[in-house]
This record gives structure tokens, C-alpha cells and sequence, in this order.
């Protein structure tokens, strides 16, 4: 394991589903976190089972507050991780013709604007330190490698899009200042937002075809795990710009309907 002895590391979004397990890899591997999450009940049962090296508040990721406030409560940042983000379903996302505006700039200010909030902070903290950084956000396959018949939600997936597209294009950016910018893009992973899919049979058959790897599976956060700490760790100091799918065979796979 890639030690992150010293490393300060703030994770919006990281007290339940694939941010928390990350946290949990992380400060194994020696890192202090700050955690953040919409839920005072989130980030309380986070802190428990993370320990000392672990520290939170309440916020929602989608105001510029949220990621500052998490920045400065750290002497040094040296790695931003951002996996905040959900479904807008309920507020109206869709297929385009049945989207509503309340659906789409919910949506929006979830998934993209908040990895911009916060990527910003980042930015401004690593150039004021003028020390470099690191930043990893959370895609989704779904921003390129649609599936038309179960996830029609075309908000979410231009977000997804958006993120992979913003990212690269700060990782270009900011290269000579020694700021690296990744991402990784998840297929289907067993999360409070995916309760919908799992509970769902039709979909769960498909996703058996769909990520055919380990026998035909929902990921599972772990999963990630892997692939967050070595972006985040110095041992990928020459890796920037790059979209690392997790996907189980998503995007090489054809996927059964019916």
C-alpha cells in the first residue's frame, strides 16, 4: 500500500458509499481527511469509524462555502478529492423531452458546479502554497458511455461529461504549477444512490452483462479504492489529465436487454 504519511486530504462527499470507503484506505494508509456531507448524522457515524486522523462538518457541496470552510481547516492541503454528487430524479431530471428546469439546475449544481466550487478552492489553496496538488473528481461511465433503456438521465450525464471535460481542461492548465487533475469514472457501484437499480431486477440482469467482470457484478465501493489512492499519492506524480474507468467492463461490454 502507497504510504500518505503527513498527507492532508479533504473528501467532499466522503461519509458514506465510495467516499467513505476511500477515507477508510486513506487514513489507513497514514493520510489525515476532512470529510464533508449534507448530513450532520453522515459525517457523525463517518468520524466514528474513521477515527483520530479523521475530521467533518455539515455542508452542502453545491455552495462555494463548503470547500473552503474543509480547505481551511488544514495547515497544508496537499490532495482535494471531490465525490459529492446524486441523482436529481426526484427534482426532475430525465429524458430531455420530460426534464424539468427545476430538475436540470438542481442536477447541475450537484455534480458540476460543486466539483468547480471545490476544485477552485484546491487551486487558489495549491497556488498560495505554491507547493503543487493533487485533485481527483468523481465521473461516471455514464458521461460517455450512455445506456439509453435504464439510466436516461441526460442532466446527470451532461454533468458527468462536464466534469471530465473541466478537469482536463485545468489539467492542462495548470501543469507547470505542478497540479495534477484526474478522474475516475464508476459504472454501477452499490451506494445509497443506486437503490433505485438495485432493487430494480431488469436492471440488475443487465448490469450482469453489462460489467461481466468477477462473475457479473454491481461494484461495490472498494472497488475504487485502489484507483483513488494511487491518483491521489505522489506515486502518480506524472500522471494528469487521464479518466481511469472502474467499471467491471461497462464501456468494452454490449449488455443484454431483455
Amino acid at each position: 500500500m502507497q504510504s500518505l504519511s503527513g498527507q492532508n486530504i479533504v473528501i467532499m462527499g466522503g461519509t458514506t458509499g465510495l467516499g467513505l470507503s476511500a477515507a477508510k484506505k486513506l487514513v489507513a494508509a497514514g493520510a489525515q481527511v476532512i470529510v464533508t456531507s449534507r448530513s450532520q448524522a453522515n459525517v457523525d457515524a463517518a468520524l466514528a469509524s474513521l477515527g483520530p486522523n479523521a475530521h467533518g462538518f455539515a455542508a452542502d457541496a453545491a455552495t462555494p462555502e463548503a470547500a473552503e470552510r474543509a480547505i481551511g481547516m488544514v495547515d497544508h492541503l496537499h490532495a482535494l478529492y471531490h465525490v459529492a454528487g446524486g441523482s436529481g430524479r426526484s427534482r426532475g431530471d430525465g429524458p430531455l423531452h420530460e426534464m424539468t428546469d427545476d430538475g436540470l439546475r438542481y442536477t447541475l449544481d450537484l455534480n458540476l458546479n460543486s466539483v468547480i466550487y471545490s476544485n477552485r478552492a484546491a487551486v487558489r489553496q495549491f497556488l498560495k502554497q505554491g507547493s503543487g496538488g493533487v485533485i481527483l473528481n468523481m465521473a461516471s461511465v455514464l458521461g460517455y458511455s450512455p445506456s439509453a433503456q435504464f439510466f436516461a438521465s441526460h442532466a446527470y450525464a451532461a454533468a458527468k461529461a462536464g466534469i471530465i471535460g473541466f478537469s482536463k481542461s485545468i489539467a492542462a492548465y495548470y501543469a507547470p504549477q505542478n497540479i495534477r487533475v484526474n478522474v475516475i469514472a464508476p459504472a454501477l457501484v452499490e451506494t445509497p444512490m443506486s437503490q433505485r437499480a438495485v432493487s430494480n431486477e431488469a436492471i440488475m440482469k443487465f448490469v450482469k452483462t453489462k460489467q461481466p467482470l468477477d462473475g457479473g457484478r454491481i461494484g461495490q465501493p472498494a472497488d475504487c479504492d485502489a484507483a483513488a489512492l494511487l491518483l491521489l499519492s505522489p506515486d502518480s506524480q506524472f500522471i494528469t489529465g487521464q479518466v481511469l474507468a472502474v467499471d467491471g467492463g461497462w464501456t468494452v461490454s454490449e449488455g443484454q436487454l431483455g
